[in-house]
């Protein structure tokens, strides 16, 4: 009979510094055939064991040109179901701790977006008129939906681009889960505000009148990130009275009034870029998650940069900090056993649509 896999219990109670060890001591038994994939987001203890980093989509693409296995994840689970999408059918993508989800990409389910594309079929046509285009940060089965109805996946790095593929085709775009990087990237076109209108998925019709949906380019779904509503206008206001040479930098999944107030707008990678091509001794306000900020704010101290968090309070991924030493050692020790847990697989006919709508954001930006 084959052994069972190594119980998650018995790694619970573990001191950091041991699970340390054990990683190191996994990692160099697996050798090339795993490799861990960590999100900037990341926790410090969990991103110094891996691999490859970088944001979610740049992440799932390194690794399919990996000759590994073993794709091991420390994200949140739609991030390895991208990996899985994106890799060699007998690659293996897998979350060390399942509970990794991510609260923006669950305010979007399939059955609200579907109930969503019935109530407009009541104003208008969807299919002929509408582009549903999701954001990066949601569930397969969404990006499945998108491929299915002739729409689109989208990141923070190619919004812009992606809504002009959408329009060149339709002249209204559906865009979930994350109305904040939809309105920002919408204003960098010059599409007015109030032909951006939130779609509440709570409400019938999505709360709008025909009227209002006859009108509006945009549909912004009703959803935001928990890390970056955070924060707010006057995190700046008070930063610019004190230092007035400094600089801000703000994700576009922050408010459209945090974005508008700041100098730089970006991705995670255009944050850290445009920092580190930035002149010596400067200080910068960063909106976007704390262990990123964290980072850099070290990795740029010896040239004499100063990189503070805008919120006055802590504010980092909570869901994602749950993959923590001990889930990571526990999926490592079980690889070197044969033993694969916590596997993300895409059902083959959602992963087949989703490719489709991820090909066309691959093409078109």
């Amino acid at each position: 009979m084959q052994a069972e896999a190594i119980a998650f219990e018995r790694y619970d109670t573990l001191q950091d510094d041991d699970c340390e060890q054990r990683i190191i001591e996994a990692k160099a038994a697996l050798g090339k055939r795993s490799v861990i994939l960590a999100h900037h987001y990341q926790r410090a203890d969990v991103y110094k064991h891996a691999d490859l980093t970088g944001d979610s989509l740049k992440l799932s693409r390194l690794a399919a040109a990996t000759e590994a296995d073993y794709l091991v994840f420390c994200g949140v689970h739609f991030m390895a179901e991208v990996a899985d999408i994106l890799s060699k059918p007998e690659q293996i993508a897998i979350l060390p701790d399942l509970a990794a989800g991510c609260s923006m990409a669950d305010m979007a389910s399939l059955s609200k977006v579907e109930r969503a594309w019935r109530e407009l079929a009541e104003v208008l046509e969807p299919d002929e008129t509408i582009t549903p285009v999701t954001y990066i940060n949601s569930a397969a089965d969404l990006k499945a939906f998108c491929g299915e109805h002739g729409g689109i996946v989208c990141t923070s790095s190619n919004a812009v681009k992606i809504l002009q593929w959408s329009f060149s085709r339709r002249e209204k775009v559906l865009f979930f889960p994350d109305q904040h990087l939809g309105r920002w990237s919408g204003h960098k076109m010059g599409i007015p505000l109030d032909e951006m209108l939130v779609w509440d998925f709570d409400e019938p019709m999505g709360g709008l009148t025909p009227e209002q949906i006859r009108k509006a380019k945009i549909l912004l779904w009703k959803g935001h990130c928990s890390v970056h509503q955070m924060f707010q206008p006057q995190h700046i206001l008070r930063f610019r009275n004190q230092y007035p040479d400094g600089k801000v930098i703000s994700h576009p999944e922050c408010s459209f009034e945090v974005c508008k107030n700041s100098d730089f707008v970006g991705s995670t990678e255009y944050i850290i870029n445009t920092i580190r091509d930035a002149e010596k001794g400067t200080r910068w306000l960063v909106g976007t998650e704390l262990n990123l900020v964290g980072r850099i704010a070290e990795e740029f101290k010896p040239e004499g940069k100063i990189v503070q968090f805008m919120a006055p309070t802590i504010c980092m991924c909570s869901t994602m900090a749950r993959i923590d030493p001990q889930h990571l050692a526990w999926t490592l020790e079980n690889l070197v056993a044969g033993k694969v847990v916590n596997q993300i697989k895409v059902p083959v006919a959602e992963a087949v649509l989703a490719k489709l709508a991820l090909e066309r954001m691959l093409e078109a930006s």
